[in-house]
């Protein structure tokens, strides 16, 4: 067992978070070693707990991002999944899954804002099995933290939609119904996909959480295939893949390419022209291929 007393195969581990069943069961199949689930319906974590133990492949779930007063039962809801992990989003989450789920390892998300060795060491300190770098670091700052740290406790994010900004204004309460929260909408949400065009005519994907905030996400993917071989050399052993609207033949066609390139099997210069090429939008490097 590693240090948090998660599971850590041998070699370089893949966790995939997945935002619908379909997707879990991609990642299930294309190669994920471990799976990290973020639905708007909560109550589908219990199936997809259930899912997962027979594949014999790790889970943790994902609370909606903000936590405010009233909304303990959202949290109720995945301690009683009984997953093998909880990411952690926020103080309010670490401090209360400590409280009510101590022996259940924790993976602190990136809006614990971990960019430097001493947030890291505060992380780690509060108990968590690992976290996930913050966004803002390119790559020679990532390159920094993880020498000033254990690597192995970090978990890179290789592939992503960027969020680019979460709100509490729901735009499919206020598009697509007459309603104005959850409780008069219909639950348009439920049925139809929306993206906001933006000046340029990029599309920029947009999610509804359990608590009907929304999320805008970047319509170009950022990809750091061409980074995985140095992270891998500086001793990083978690990488995750993030999905957000591919069906299952896409979602099992990324997960697949990351997991050879993790294992040595495609080279990550490949895949980032491979993704180049086969995406309308392009990809980006995102904040890791930034000067510093």
């Amino acid at each position: 067992m590693a240090p948090g007393g998660e599971f850590l195969p041998p070699g370089p581990c893949l966790a995939v978070l997945c935002r619908t069943m379909e997707q879990l069961d991609a990642a299930l199949s294309g190669g994920a070693s471990w799976v990290e689930c973020d639905f708007e319906d909560l109550r589908r974590y219990k199936e997809a707990v259930e899912r997962t133990r027979t594949r014999g492949i790790p889970i943790a779930l994902a609370p909606p991002r903000i936590f405010k007063p009233g909304e303990a039962g959202f949290l109720s809801v995945l301690l009683k999944a009984a997953p093998d992990a909880l990411l952690v989003r926020s103080t309010a989450h670490l401090a209360v899954f400590a409280r009510e789920a101590p022996g259940t390892p924790r993976i602190g998300d990136y809006s614990l804002n971990v960019a430097n060795d001493l947030s890291a060491a505060w992380a780690l300190d509060q108990g968590l099995a690992r976290f996930v770098p913050s966004y803002d670091l390119n790559f020679e700052q990532l390159s920094g933290v993880l020498s000033r740290i254990d690597p192995s406790r970090a978990e890179v994010v290789v592939h992503q939609h960027m969020p680019m900004f979460h709100m509490e204004h729901c735009v499919f309460a206020a598009a697509l119904s007459k309603g104005k929260d959850w409780t008069d909408c219909g639950r348009p949400c439920d049925r139809h996909r929306v993206s906001l065009r933006d000046w340029a005519g990029k599309e920029h994907p947009l999610v509804a959480d359990a608590g009907c905030r929304n999320t805008v996400y970047n319509a170009v993917p950022q990809s750091a295939s061409q980074y995985v071989r140095r992270m891998l050399e500086a001793g990083v052993r978690w990488f995750r893949v993030e999905l957000l609207g591919e069906d299952a033949a896409g979602a099992r066609r990324l997960v697949n390419a990351y997991r050879e390139v993790l294992d040595g099997a495609r080279d990550g210069e490949t895949l980032w022209r491979e993704l180049r090429a086969s995406n309308v939008m392009g990809v980006t490097r995102g904040p890791l291929g930034r000067e510093g």
